[in-house]
């Protein structure tokens, strides 16, 4: 049986993810993103042809134009086009609906910085969903940002509501071990 070891954090990446000086740096990260997702997500939530009477409809033509690129060999693998072509396209309406407000719930969360690590997880799935669609734009910046705040979930949101919240909430390896429910130090 061998000894556990423990590999010492180095300073750059404890500063940037236990810190919570460096809750100013993901404060900026966290209202980029926050506002690239909501100001996406209302226009979604406003339009007809997403959760209006129409709704589906814009989902169906990103998702048949994705399809077309998977016809082509370019840009979108097989099995992401199985996926959209049997499980999304038939259920356009629900999905649209699941977009249009997951955008507007993932600006929420980041942009008051309520669960960030959560939210910040969901707008990185959203991300990777539009990139396996074929679909560029600002993706990948967007995408690299949610992971960061996802690893820095514990002092992304210091300047936000996540500063009572997670502590409110605790975590599921403290509790129950006497240890202080506080998931943010002083440093």
């Amino acid at each position: 049986m061998q000894k556990e070891v423990l590999i010492p954090e180095n300073p750059v990446s404890r500063f940037l993810f236990s810190s919570t000086r460096a809750g100013l740096i993901w404060l900026v990260v966290r209202l980029y993103l926050g506002y690239s997702w909501i100001t996406a997500g209302w226009k979604k939530v406003n339009s007809e042809a997403w959760t209006g009477d129409k709704a589906g409809t814009a989902l169906e033509g990103f998702v048949k134009g994705a399809l077309a690129k998977a016809a082509d060999g370019k840009d979108v693998t097989g099995w992401y086009a199985n996926f959209l072509e049997h499980f999304v396209l038939p259920n356009a309406k629900v999905f649209a609906y699941m977009v249009a407000f997951g955008e507007v719930l993932v600006g929420l969360g980041l942009i008051f910085g309520l669960l960030t690590g959560i939210a910040a997880f969901f707008g990185a799935i959203m991300n990777v969903s539009f990139l396996f669609a074929g679909t560029l734009s600002t993706n990948p910046l967007l995408f690299i940002l949610a992971t960061w705040l996802v690893l820095a979930w514990k002092n992304a949101g210091w300047y936000g509501l996540d500063r009572w919240a997670l502590p409110f909430l605790g975590t599921p390896w403290a509790r129950g071990s006497g240890q202080k429910q506080n998931s943010f130090t002083a440093k």
